[in-house]
């Protein structure tokens, strides 16, 4: 039912308003504003098509807050800085819903677009890239130790032994793997001209979603 907005967000604009976002939260953190600001923005990027985004993340903020506001509430039985730990806390995973809802690829179109130096880009891709794989062998390591009985994973030895000499063996496979792809796909950090497959494009919407955003922090920082 939300799918209607296909592009989720313009790639530049999702990067400008994690920032954003933080920031504002961070300022407000110890004002009842901060709740109205990230829950407007929470169901800005769900009416906008970030739904899956935003479901991923919401389990994970409900838990963060509940163990830093407890922990913060039973040290200094104070409600109103744990609220504010807790806020700045909320600031952070909800900012990650908009640059979640992009792929890397648009991202780097978009900076291309831009005429961002070569050497950033392709920096950036080969970073956004890394990570989801460096994760996905990390569960596959995990995975193998539980087949072979390999023990518990916080035990030292078990752990440097089965997890993380193989980790730093397939990280060292991934960056080579990496860097061949790109160089076989033509990418270079030379300055000559290159022509950009697909150029995200801004649309009314995000437009309308950066003014929105933008507009309600500086509302809440007045009020």
């Amino acid at each position: 039912m939300f799918d209607i907005y296909k592009s989720k967000i313009y790639p530049i604009f999702a990067i400008i308003l994690n920032i954003y976002i933080v920031v504002i939260g961070l300022l407000l953190a110890k004002r009842i504003e901060a709740f109205y600001f990230l829950g407007g923005c929470y169901i800005i990027f769900i009416i906008i098509g970030c739904y899956k985004a935003a479901l991923k993340v919401l389990p994970i903020s409900v838990i963060l807050f509940g163990i830093f506001f407890g922990i913060n509430y039973a040290v200094t039985q104070n409600l109103e800085s744990s609220l504010a730990l807790g806020e700045r806390i909320l600031s952070f995973t909800i900012a990650v819903i908009p640059t979640l809802s992009i792929r890397p690829i648009d991202l780097v179109r978009n900076m291309n677009s831009l005429k961002v130096p070569r050497i950033i880009t392709l920096g950036m891709l080969i970073a956004l890239n890394f990570i989801p794989l460096l994760m996905l062998e990390m569960k596959q390591i995990r995975e193998a130790m539980k087949i072979r009985g390999a023990g518990f994973l916080f035990n030292p030895k078990v752990f440097y032994r089965a997890h993380l000499v193989p980790l730093i063996t397939r990280i060292v496979e991934i960056s080579d793997t990496l860097s061949l792809s790109i160089e076989t796909r033509g990418f270079s950090t030379s300055s000559k001209d290159y022509s950009i497959y697909h150029k995200p494009k801004i649309n009314i919407i995000d437009i309308l979603v950066f003014i929105l955003i933008l507009g309600g922090g500086i509302v809440g920082i007045i009020l």
